[in-house]
């Protein structure tokens, strides 16, 4: 069976989508997510059918905002996070429009059958198992890489 990585994050905005000091984060939103659907290794992002993923909203506050998206393999996932110079730069500004999240891991992986499309609902479930039970290989991070299945 062939594996592909999905990747759910949230992010706190500091400030509204539409207030002025979010400029900076907005403006790139759009071209850095059609370079991640070009980036090799792309497979699936979560949007609404006008292509937003800013306006799926997940928790009670609306100021979490989420990105889930879902990769052919870790490495793919990484060299777009780590090398395009247009997200790393949208990485290293992050604490310009962003807030810790103290009560949600920031992000969370996991590895689904190829051809699969994840749920909103499971997301939150590896979410959750990642909080309570740390890196698992039904949940982990960059940090704490787990090889897909065998």
């Amino acid at each position: 069976m062939e594996w592909h990585l999905a990747q759910f994050n949230v992010a706190k905005m500091k400030y509204p989508l539409d207030d002025a000091r979010m400029a900076g984060f907005v403006d790139r939103l759009e071209p850095v997510n059609r370079l991640a659907d070009l980036s090799p290794g792309f497979v699936w992002r979560h949007q609404t059918d006008a292509g937003d993923s800013t306006a799926i909203r997940l928790y009670d506050d609306p100021g979490v905002i989420i990105n889930y998206s879902v990769w052919e393999s870790l490495e793919a996932l990484k060299a777009f996070t780590y090398q395009l110079p247009e997200h790393k730069e949208l990485l290293r500004q992050r604490r310009d429009w962003f807030d810790p999240v103290a009560s949600l891991p920031l992000i969370v992986m996991w590895w689904i059958p190829a051809g699969i499309i994840p749920t909103l609902e499971q997301a939150r479930e590896r979410q959750e198992h990642f909080q309570a039970n740390g890196p698992t290989d039904k949940a982990f991070s960059f940090r704490t890489p787990f090889p897909s299945p065998t």
